[in-house]
Formats: structure tokens, C-alpha cells, sequence
């Protein structure tokens, strides 16, 4: 069986971690050699060494964009000189740079890149959006295989020139099957009987959890519940008592979906960015109301008649069709 290699450049939780830790177990299981580097020493590390996936630091990789990445190309060369890796699986647009070079430079057989959500889609200057445009394309040029998890983010890649041949849409997937608990970690922190909207996501600007505090500001009976860690919790935490909402909206830190999807009435996700949310398919199974933006892959999860096709199973198995 091939040997596998994934990268990402943080080690922290959030999809593309999901994502990357979802494949390294199943390769595993399935008898691949699966190896996985990030930076950091996050919650994926740690889940990865739980289920006995190999793991490699890369500390560089964790840092934010700027001279250390050229240490960063170094160092992701060295690793894939040292592992020689069939298959070498690139998450995240940082590492989809580096790792393409690195990987056409070493010679390996395979380079798949997956799109989680092309950046140049952010709001940013028009220059921004131009240079990471540009490395957005030189990511796909250097890939063998992109893979796109949204039919919108397939439609990006393929306008991008060399690109359309190559890439392919695999929606990220799901246990659809997953039990729920009754969500009362939720319920039990606002008064009985209230209405409650919830999200789950991490605390970065493209999940835009100020959008639902903006609005339960106007609306005195709204009740608010934030699950999710990240760099915008402190800045989050002051609007709240800004407006004196600290009895209406709550941050609870990072719990899994299954223990709180039960405890909101509807599910929020206001994200200014998305590539295929899992945890709007959570939602879905979990058989809530949704009020989404339309960005990214959302129209195709809330337009699909039942969620089948977004399982955890069928991603694999198109996934490891492209390994072999």
C-alpha cells in the first residue's frame, strides 16, 4: 500500500484538521502508511497520537506568513526527502505552496492539494487578492490533483489556467448516523423555556460570530449560545458586555458538536467565508432549523434532499481512489 504523507500547518481544530485526521485514521485502518505533519502541538496532535497515527512537527509551519517560511521550505523539503512519500496529501494554502515546490523538486509520484476554501475569496485589498491569487494558482499548477470539497470551490479552480483538468469535487463527509446527546450543557445555562440560536465554530473572523451579537443587541429576546475556541474570543467577550448581553449570549469554549447540537432550537452560521462546513451537515443531521449565508459549499448542503452523500465513508473511498 502506499505510503501517505499529509501536511497541514497548524495543529490546532477546526475543519481542515477534521479533515486531515479523518483520512490518516482511515488510512491507517485500511493499511496505508499514514503519516501526518503540521506546526504546533494542538488538539489534532494530540488526537493523532491517540490513535496511533505517526506525526511529525514542523514548528515553522505554524507560524504566520513571512520570512519563516522559507525555513518552512526547508524543512517540509527535508521531511519529505526523509519520508519519500507516495502520496503526498497538502491541506491548507500555506502548505499547498510550499509542499507543491517541495514535492515536485523531491519527485514525488503523487501531489494531491485539497481547497478548503480558496483565500482569494476573503475580503481583502484588491493587490491582497491579487498576490494570493497567485499563489492560489501556483498551488494548483504544482498539485497532480486538486481537490475541491464544494461544487463552488470546483467552479474557482477550474477557471484558474492549467487547473480545470486536474481537479476534482469530494464533499467532506460525516458519521450521518452520529448520536446526539440532549445538548442540556446549553440549555442549563439560560432560563427554561427560552429559544435558543447556537453555532459551533472557531473565533475567527470569516465565522463572523459578531453578526448574531450585533443582532441579539437589537433583539431583547434573543438567546445566543458561541461553542468554539479562537484568536477573537477576548475581542467576542467585550462586545458582549459592551451591550450587556452577558445573560443572553454565552461563549462556551470548544465542545463537541454532538454534545450541543440538542440544545439550540435553530443553527446559525453567519460565516463570510466557507468551504463544505461539517458542522452545518451536523446541523442537518441533527434535524435542526438552519439560517445560513450562502457562501462557499452551504447552498449545496442545504439544497441536498438528505445528506447520504456527505458521509464520512464516501469521502474516503474517493478519496483513496486517487492514492492508488
Amino acid at each position: 500500500m502506499p505510503k501517505v504523507l499529509y501536511v497541514i500547518t497548524k495543529s490546532n481544530w477546526g475543519g481542515a484538521q477534521r479533515y486531515v485526521f479523518d483520512l490518516a485514521t482511515a488510512a491507517k485502518a485500511q493499511g496505508f502508511d499514514a503519516v501526518v505533519a503540521f506546526g504546533g502541538n494542538g488538539e489534532l496532535a494530540a488526537r493523532l497520537r491517540a490513535a496511533n497515527v505517526r506525526t511529525l512537527s514542523v514548528p515553522a509551519l505554524g507560524r504566520d506568513i513571512g520570512v519563516a517560511d522559507f525555513s518552512a521550505y526547508h524543512a517540509l523539503s527535508r521531511t519529505i526527502r526523509d519520508e519519500r512519500p507516495d502520496v503526498l496529501h497538502l491541506n491548507s494554502s500555506k502548505v499547498g505552496v510550499l509542499g507543491g515546490l517541495a514535492g515536485r523538486l523531491r519527485g514525488v509520484r503523487k501531489i494531491i492539494f485539497t481547497a478548503h476554501g480558496w483565500p482569494f475569496k476573503e475580503a481583502r485589498s484588491a493587490p491582497s487578492r491579487l498576490v494570493i491569487w497567485l499563489g492560489s494558482w501556483l498551488t494548483a499548477l504544482c498539485a497532480h490533483i486538486v481537490i475541491a470539497v464544494s461544487d463552488s470551490e470546483l467552479a474557482l479552480a477550474k477557471s484558474m489556467p492549467g487547473a480545470a483538468n486536474k481537479t476534482v469535487r469530494i464533499y467532506n463527509g460525516i458519521d450521518i448516523n452520529m448520536p446526539f446527546v440532549d445538548g442540556s450543557i446549553i440549555r442549563n445555562a439560560f432560563p427554561a423555556g427560552v429559544k435558543i440560536t447556537g453555532t459551533v465554530g472557531e473565533l475567527t473572523h470569516n465565522k463572523n460570530h459578531i453578526a448574531l451579537i450585533e443582532e441579539a443587541k437589537n433583539k431583547p429576546d434573543m438567546y445566543v449560545a458561541i461553542v468554539g475556541e479562537g484568536e477573537l474570543r477576548e475581542f467576542l467577550e467585550q462586545k458582549i458586555q459592551e451591550y450587556s448581553l452577558q445573560s443572553r449570549v454565552k461563549l462556551f469554549g470548544f465542545l463537541p458538536a454532538a454534545q450541543v447540537m440538542k440544545g439550540f432550537d435553530t443553527f446559525a452560521l453567519p460565516s463570510i467565508k466557507e468551504g463544505l462546513p461539517y458542522v452545518l451537515l451536523e446541523a442537518r443531521a441533527a434535524g435542526l432549523p438552519i439560517a445560513a449565508n450562502p457562501v462557499g459549499g452551504i447552498p449545496e448542503i442545504l439544497a441536498a434532499k438528505d445528506i447520504t452523500q456527505f458521509s464520512t465513508d464516501h469521502m474516503v473511498k474517493q478519496t483513496f481512489d486517487l492514492y492508488r
